[in-house]
């Protein structure tokens, strides 16, 4: 189904606010301010916009994996739920409609630096379309976002044909962090952030079984778990520079390095958290057992 831009709010675009103290969640509106009081909003703690994917929910159980994750952090979690606005098959429609939930999402983001949460503070998190949506949301936005972390960003009619203004790039925040678990197929292989994580390889994960569709699925979703986990266990992972992106097979790229360099190169890294570094780097992350990606 197609949806022209209408205003904003829109009632296929409803926003969910979790708090440690709100766990089950509640509905919030920009209009009704007393919303977000009732569901525990609190401008002094960060938050996090967690936006799933095509054929998606809010409620979807790697969506609410994420959204405890950071709950445990002490964040307000904003779960974006346009569920209406994609179903499968409808892959174009739900392109088209990304424009309308980034114009929503970003007016959301501009209520929140309006009762107080500060830029540094706000981070957009995206899976698959999701994350080209967090992008979007630069386009209505009269400030930079501070953060953005695109979860293997969709790659099906985006990586060729999506214009820049609608898709993510780094243009599109201070810090952007990608995180690629499927790239080349369901995920983009071109690194669009500043910093881009090939995990495990970038394509296909190594604990993902089953035939091409279905390995595809579960290291497209698994982007998302990694994210959790790192999170909830503030865990640093071994990584490396991979100039050239992903690298098959989940090898390091030491082809071209002597012993000494590939000490050098070598870093630790928490996904999720802010970095200076930029480029392509290779990441190897242990299997999250807890992830529910269906």
């Amino acid at each position: 189904m197609f949806r022209k831009p209408y205003g904003c709010p829109h009632e296929d675009v409803r926003f969910i606010l979790y708090t440690p103290k709100s766990k089950h969640g509640r509905i919030i509106d920009v209009r009704k301010p007393k919303s977000f009081v009732k569901g525990g909003f609190n401008p002094e703690h960060e938050t996090a916009i967690i936006i799933h994917g095509f054929n998606g929910t809010q409620t979807s159980q790697h969506m609410m994996f994420l959204k405890d994750a950071y709950i445990s952090k002490q964040y307000n979690v904003i779960a974006v739920d346009w569920e209406k606005l994609t179903t499968y098959p409808c892959y174009l429609s739900s392109l088209s409609n990304t424009k309308l939930v980034a114009q929503c999402t970003a007016q959301l983001y501009s209520y929140l630096t309006f009762v107080g949460s500060k830029i540094e503070g706000i981070t957009c998190v995206g899976h698959s379309l999701g994350a080209h949506i967090c992008g979007m949301m630069s386009n209505h936005l009269t400030h930079k976002q501070h953060r953005i972390i695109g979860l293997d960003p969709a790659r099906p009619l985006v990586q060729k044909h999506g214009s820049k203004t609608f898709r993510l790039t780094k243009d599109d925040a201070y810090h952007v962090q990608t995180v690629l678990t499927n790239a080349g197929f369901l995920g983009e292989s071109i690194s669009t952030g500043d910093v881009t994580f090939c995990v495990n390889g970038g394509r296909d994960q190594p604990y993902c079984n089953g035939n091409r569709i279905k390995r595809a699925r579960c290291s497209h979703f698994l982007a998302v778990c990694y994210l959790a986990n790192a999170i909830l266990h503030n865990k640093k992972s071994l990584s490396v520079p991979c100039p050239r992106g992903c690298v098959m097979n989940n090898r390091f790229p030491y082809v071209n390095y002597t012993p000494n360099d590939i000490e050098m190169r070598l870093k630790y890294f928490r996904l999720g958290q802010d970095t200076n570094v930029q480029g392509t780097y290779c990441v190897r992350v242990e299997h999250a057992n807890n992830c529910p990606f269906h």
